[in-house]
């Protein structure tokens, strides 16, 4: 059952003594406080909280710009990924590409023709891979995304957050709970590309960590689409365990025509972290 409370900023410090943290997570200083207030800290003191501090807050409605922006350019960032590095992960369409390309050779016996065919097939993939993941955004940005407070901060059991970086959002990330089987689902986690690396894309994760917990949820799960091992890597660090994956997942806005799937394959990892027993 979701439990109100009143609208809280997590202070999360990147460097901080350690202290014991949520299950699930790694040891690292929390605070549950409002922004520290200049007047009690010296100028110099108050400049070096401010620096390696990151506030994580609930949504207000004029973050509405600055959270489409990143989460607009984290996903257009998934369309080179998934057109050539995510090709490692299917075996099936390197196999195909190669039989295509020693097509090309007996069909034309043109040695130049052949050459290029590798090219022309990574060209026809990035043009599938960026209509599709158009496809996908424009699909979120007139679903939940396009009224972030009616679609998880209305609503009991959910939740859409910012990450604050020296005054501005730097991050984000939702949290929709299931009552069906009593879990929430870790949703639109993106950090703005200039700030990563300082640690913002786990307090985030470790917010809707802390929001389960605080809400009885029963687990915590997440399902993704990224091709970047860093990603893989933040979620099993918070405690996440990888519950299976699909090769041949549906992006929501893919028409699935043949073409589309030919030139198109993403890999979907479902992952799982259970707080108590059901």
């Amino acid at each position: 059952m979701y439990l109100s409370s009143p609208k809280m900023v997590c202070e999360t410090k990147i460097v901080a003594d350690e202290h014991d943290a949520i299950p699930g997570t790694k040891k690292e200083s929390i605070m549950w406080s409002s922004p520290p207030s200049s007047a009690a800290l010296s100028p110099a003191e108050d400049k070096d909280v401010r620096k390696d501090a990151v506030f994580i807050r609930e949504f207000e409605r004029g973050d509405q710009e600055e959270v489409r922006r990143i989460f607009y350019e984290g996903i257009m960032e998934r369309i080179p990924n998934t057109a050539f590095r995510g090709l490692r992960h299917q075996p099936r369409a390197q196999l195909l590409y190669a039989f295509l390309t020693v097509m090309c050779f007996f069909m034309t016996k043109s040695v130049t023709l052949t050459c290029c065919a590798p090219l022309i097939l990574m060209g026809v993939r990035y043009y599938y891979s960026r209509k599709v993941i158009h496809g996908y955004l424009d699909c979120a940005l007139h679903t939940d995304m396009a009224d972030i407070e009616a679609f998880y901060l209305t609503p009991t059991g959910s939740c859409f957050w910012v990450a604050v970086l020296d005054g501005r959002v730097v991050g984000l990330v939702a949290a929709e709970g299931h009552e069906d089987d009593n879990t929430v689902e870790l949703r639109r986690m993106s950090v703005d590309s200039r700030y990563r690396g300082k640690g913002i894309a786990k307090a985030l994760g470790r917010r809707v960590l802390e929001f389960a917990v605080r809400n009885n949820y029963t687990a915590v799960v997440l399902g993704t689409t990224a091709v970047k091992l860093a990603a893989h890597k933040l979620y099993e660090s918070l405690g996440f365990r990888r519950m299976g994956q699909s090769e041949d997942y549906r992006l929501p806005g893919m028409s699935c025509s043949p073409l589309e799937r030919l030139f198109f394959q993403i890999r979907y990892v479902r992952y799982r972290l259970q707080l108590r027993e059901e």
